[in-house]
This record gives structure tokens, C-alpha cells and sequence, in this order.
């Protein structure tokens, strides 16, 4: 597996971006550490360009005949490489150097087979999902086509989008088998990308919130609504928490506009030692309170023995965290054994030409559209982060309605997934 080529730009125009994106393409595929031919394509759009989907498509598939299959969503934004596009007409492509017999693309009409139960060749191990957000019960599809991978794990995450919300799920001659005329652009549903045990890759989420009180055992619980925490009545916990006094309106309902819920299974510690969210806990809103149960209300169903922690956004632990995955990255992929020459090469590593043992071939990073460079300190600040800890990586990604990692919908986090090759 070589680097993957990937391309950006913005223009008022598609066909003028388009044609930059592809200048970057073939530039990279005409470099001996870049693939020359690849077969599967990740596209990703403004919503600025989203009535024009169907044509982008058609003319990347056009000029770019030896990739096969495509794969990709609309954002509110997209990242590529140290920046990211917000509030104007982009596109991002990279273009994977995978075979063919170790992935699949689906989609609503062509759905993935359950790992296991199908008389193909190919097992499904992971996939890259997108989704729109207005599907009835995503979250439960989410975690429906999790269980039909090996692993069990999805990453991705929700198109975002003020005008058409679209995806990209082209596979061969334009067609996947039960898709009839459909050009490979859809509306609604689930679509992407599964992959076999053959490719590899690392995948980490990235939190957002930080905790501002105690982890909480929810004790009693009716679908949405907490009723207890601890065997106190949750109302009562969370103004002990926020220090707030409900009788004291105005600043009270503010202070909890401005609070989140961070949610995890039972068992789980949620907090980690360094004091930020681990992977498994899912941010949710206070959708509301119950003075008569003295309960509150959260956008997601609850049961007894889940954890609860209030939370608040903090740009200082998102920053901090995302560091925190990109080291993690960069030490799941280093030798476990050197030679003295590896181990010097790697001391004198730059930022921008990471050593080839680093072994990232390409990486695909889905944020939450609250995130970005504006709460990062300024603009693509999120991706210069990502940039200095890994270095000049391939990438590609988009600012989603909400994140897909493990089995569940995530908000306000970030999703960062490196496929490896050998060092």
C-alpha cells in the first residue's frame, strides 16, 4: 500500500475546482511513494456544491477511469491536509490505494451482508459510514450494521448540510448490483465503504466536553428522562452541580443551556485519570427539566447503571485531546523493535516528511460542525493541530451533524481514522 493521492480547493465554480482537485491528483499519482492507480475514491463536498453532486461525480468518474468505486458525503464543511473549508464551495478527494477484493461500497439499495452469513469471499472487518441525520432511527441503524463487521467498529459520521444532503456511493461501471439507473448519488439512508481483516488502520475518537462534576449512576430512568442519580432526584444533583438555584430563573435555565450530558454504559469510568471523557461516553443535550419529578430530560434514551457527568464545551481540552489521540496514533504505529539506523531516522523526523516507518498511508478525520478552527482559535487551526502531530499525512474528512465511531452517534468529537501499510 503507497500514499494515497488526495487533492482540495474552493472555487465559485465546481468544474474550476474540480480541475484543481485533479491537478493534484495526478501529480501525486505520478510520484514513485503515491499509488498510480487506485481504485476507490473518497469524495467530500460543500453543501455549497450540493445540487451539483450528480455532475461532480459524473465528471471525477470521467476523468479519473481507473478509479472504479466512490464513496463520500456533504458537509457544512470539509478538511483536507492543514485546512479546512467552511462557508464556501470545496471539495476533497483521496484516492485509496486498496484493492478492490478487500473492500465493498453500500448503500440503502445494495445493503452490506452480515459478516459470516454470506457465500462471497469477502468478510466485512470494519467500514466507513456516512448517514443522514432525517433517517428514522439511525442510531439503532448505526448499530445494526456494526454487528454485520467482524470487529464490530464503524467510523464516520452524519451528512451535514443546508441545502440537498447527499451521498456518494458509486461502485464498477456505475452501477451497484439492485440499484437500477441510480447514478450513484442518494438521499437519506446509510452508505460507505466496508473493509477486510487484510486493511489496516487505527482509529481514535477525539472528545470535545469536559467534565464538571463527578461521574453520576443513574438510578432510576423513564426512556429520556433521569429520574435519580445516585439515588437522589437528579434535579436536585444537577443544581448541586452547576451551582445553580432553580428559583432563580433567568441565570439558572442559562447555566443549563450551557450544559451538556456525557453519557457511558455501565461500569464504564467515563472520566479518565487526566480528567477528560473516555471514547465510549456520548455527549448528549438537556433537552429539559421536571420540577414535578424533579427530573431532567436529555436527548438520549437512558437506562439504570448507565453513567452521567455534566459537561461543558472546552476549546483548552479539545485541543489537548486531540493531541492526546494523534500520539496515540503515532505511538500504536511505531516498530516495536528498531534498528539503531530506524531509531535515528525517527529522532530526525520533521513534522512535514514524517519517516515511511511512521506507516500511514492515508487518514480520513470526521469532526462535529460546532468544531472546527473557530473553536480551535482560528481558521483550520483543528487541522494544523492534527498536521504537527502527524505530520504531511494524506487526509480527507468533513464537518458532520454528528460522529460515528464503535457502534454509536457521538457529537462534539472528532473521529480520527489512519489506514497503515508496512513500514
Amino acid at each position: 500500500m503507497k500514499l494515497f493521492p488526495y487533492g482540495h480547493a474552493t472555487h465559485p465554480q465546481w468544474e474550476m475546482a474540480a480541475g484543481l482537485v485533479l491537478a493534484q491528483l495526478r501529480a501525486h499519482m505520478a510520484l514513485p511513494d503515491y499509488a498510480s492507480a487506485p481504485h476507490l475514491g473518497l469524495l467530500y463536498i460543500t453543501d455549497r456544491y450540493a445540487q451539483d453532486a450528480p455532475a461532480i461525480l459524473s465528471h471525477l468518474s470521467a476523468e479519473l477511469p481507473e478509479v472504479t468505486d466512490w464513496v463520500g458525503t456533504v458537509g457544512v464543511g470539509i478538511a483536507a491536509n492543514n485546512v479546512e473549508y467552511f462557508d464556501e464551495p470545496a471539495l476533497s478527494v483521496m484516492l485509496c490505494d486498496i484493492a478492490p477484493e478487500h473492500y465493498r461500497v453500500f448503500s440503502g439499495v445494495a445493503p452490506l451482508a452480515q459478516a459470516g452469513t454470506t457465500s462471497s469471499v469477502f468478510v466485512p472487518h470494519t467500514a466507513l459510514l456516512h448517514a443522514d441525520a432525517q433517517t428514522p432511527d439511525v442510531p439503532d441503524l448505526i448499530a445494526e450494521l456494526a454487528q454485520r463487521t467482524a470487529s464490530g467498529y464503524v467510523f464516520g459520521g452524519l451528512a451535514a448540510s443546508r441545502a440537498d444532503v447527499v451521498q456518494f456511493a458509486l461502485k464498477g461501471d456505475g452501477n451497484i448490483a439492485g440499484q437500477g439507473k441510480a447514478t450513484g448519488v442518494f438521499h437519506g439512508g446509510l452508505s460507505g465503504v466496508a473493509f477486510d481483516a487484510e486493511v489496516s488502520l487505527v482509529s481514535r475518537v477525539t472528545q470535545g466536553c469536559l467534565p464538571i462534576a463527578k461521574v453520576h449512576t443513574i438510578t432510576a430512568a423513564d426512556n429520556h428522562v433521569v429520574l435519580a442519580l445516585d439515588d437522589e432526584p437528579a434535579l436536585h444533583v444537577l443544581e448541586r452541580d452547576l451551582q445553580i438555584r432553580l428559583s432563580n430563573t433567568q441565570p439558572a435555565i442559562a447555566k443549563v443551556r450551557a450544559t451538556l450530558v456525557g453519557l457511558a454504559p455501565e461500569h464504564d469510568p467515563a472520566v479518565r485519570r487526566t480528567g477528560e471523557f473516555d471514547d465510549a461516553v456520548m455527549v448528549r443535550h438537556i433537552i429539559g427539566i421536571d420540577p414535578a419529578r424533579d427530573a431532567v430530560a436529555v436527548a438520549q434514551p437512558v437506562e439504570v447503571g448507565m453513567r452521567l457527568t455534566f459537561c461543558q464545551r472546552n476549546a483548552a481540552a479539545a485541543r489537548a485531546d486531540l493531541t492526546r489521540i494523534c500520539a496515540e496514533v503515532r505511538e500504536a504505529l511505531e516498530p516495536e523493535e528498531m534498528t539503531a539506523e530506524l531509531a535515528s531516522a525517527l529522532n530526525a523526523e520533521t513534522t512535514l516528511n514524517p519517516h515511511p516507518a511512521r506507516r500511514m498511508a492515508g487518514a480520513i478525520y470526521v469532526s462535529c460542525a460546532g468544531r472546527g478552527g473557530p473553536h480551535f482559535g482560528g481558521p483550520s487551526a483543528e487541522m494544523h493541530i492534527i498536521r504537527r502531530a502527524l505530520g504531511d499525512v494524506p487526509l480527507v474528512g468533513f464537518f458532520a451533524g454528528g460522529e460515528i465511531a464503535h457502534q454509536a452517534l457521538h457529537g462534539y468529537t472528532g473521529v480520527l481514522t489512519v489506514f497503515t501499510t508496512e513500514a
